[in-house]
């Protein structure tokens, strides 16, 4: 069986949510697995000297601003312009790396809810309450993840998954690999679909 997609992503990344709607049901298509991995752009940020889209000078601002929405129509994906935004997301990381290793498929769930809470219902995600209300209605005990996103070990993990991340060349999201190919943008789809069709080109 062929190796699994990895898809890297910041929960806070507009282009992330718009991949990880479309991610999975593609790569299902050609037989294969997709691995999520919440990664934190600002610390990746820190290193290439970037920043994000937003902040990037007022007409970068302006035309993502507008690109955001109009990508999202494109791919028939739901999409509100968030009031807090960029924000930070690492409780939201940590919290998927501690349901992972319980349940992949309900850290999945979660993960879809985070975006669309922050994408569509406009939440600011940035709130552990807001985070553990979204666990807590997803079936996921809001006492027993408060104390897991403070553990040290989930802490190292997301770290980890950054350093591991940059080490792959990952300086953006979404970021996907695909037999050790990298395609960084939502934009990237028709190429990933392409490669997955051909084996490659």
């Amino acid at each position: 069986m062929a190796e699994p997609i990895d898809f890297y992503f910041d929960f806070s990344s507009p282009y992330g949510y718009l991949m990880s709607e479309k991610i999975d049901a593609l790569a299902a298509q050609y037989e294969r697995k997709v691995r999520w991995h919440p990664i934190l752009l600002g610390a990746i940020f820190k290193t290439t000297g970037s920043a994000p889209l937003t902040l990037q000078g007022p007409l970068k601002a302006a035309y993502y601003l507008r690109d955001f929405a109009r990508s999202a129509r494109f791919l028939g994906v739901p999409f509100k312009a968030p009031s807090h935004f960029p924000l930070p997301t690492q409780i939201a990381a940590r919290a998927y790396y501690w349901l992972h290793g319980q349940d992949c498929a309900l850290a999945r769930q979660f993960a879809h809810a985070v975006y669309r809470a922050l994408f569509v219902d406009d939440r600011d995600i940035s709130d552990p309450a807001t985070i553990f209300e979204i666990s807590a209605k997803n079936g996921i005990d809001r006492s027993i993840l408060e104390a897991a996103v403070q553990a040290p070990e989930i802490k190292a993990r997301l770290k980890d998954e950054v350093d591991q991340a940059m080490a792959r060349g990952v300086f953006g999201s979404p970021t996907v690999i695909i037999d050790g190919e990298i395609f960084f943008g939502a934009d990237r789809l028709p190429q990933i679909e392409h490669w997955l069709a051909t084996g490659g080109f």
